[in-house]
């Protein structure tokens, strides 16, 4: 073999090696392309499920209000019920701690049944 042919044989494998790791440096660089855009999905994926979280606290603080809301009318309700009832022997002490008159007078009523 002729020193012209050995070194055409080495320059097209240098060129060839060449080819292939640029080949192999844009597959990489598709490939960190492709986990940039999946790391940003996941990111948005992320957001959208903290502002739905964040929608279901405030609801369910709003739910919580409307609740005690409800339950001082309630207890509004009871005083002034305990309050009119001629049966009641001391209806602002049964309402202060916190006791169910209606609930009170069945568990006298089923006790002295006994």
């Amino acid at each position: 073999m002729s020193t012209t042919v050995i070194v055409i044989i080495v320059i097209v494998a240098l060129l060839v090696l060449g080819a292939l790791l640029l080949a192999a440096r844009r597959r990489q660089a598709q490939q960190v392309e492709e986990k940039r855009g999946e790391a940003q999905s996941t990111r948005d994926e992320a957001r959208t499920t903290a502002r739905r979280a964040e929608q279901a606290r405030l609801a369910s603080e709003e739910q919580a209000e409307v609740a005690r809301r409800e339950q001082q009318n309630a207890e509004e309700l009871e005083r002034r019920a305990a309050e009119v009832d001629p049966d009641m022997p001391d209806a602002d002490e049964t309402v202060r701690d916190g006791r169910d008159p209606d609930v009170e007078r069945s568990r006298t009523d089923r006790d002295s049944n006994i």
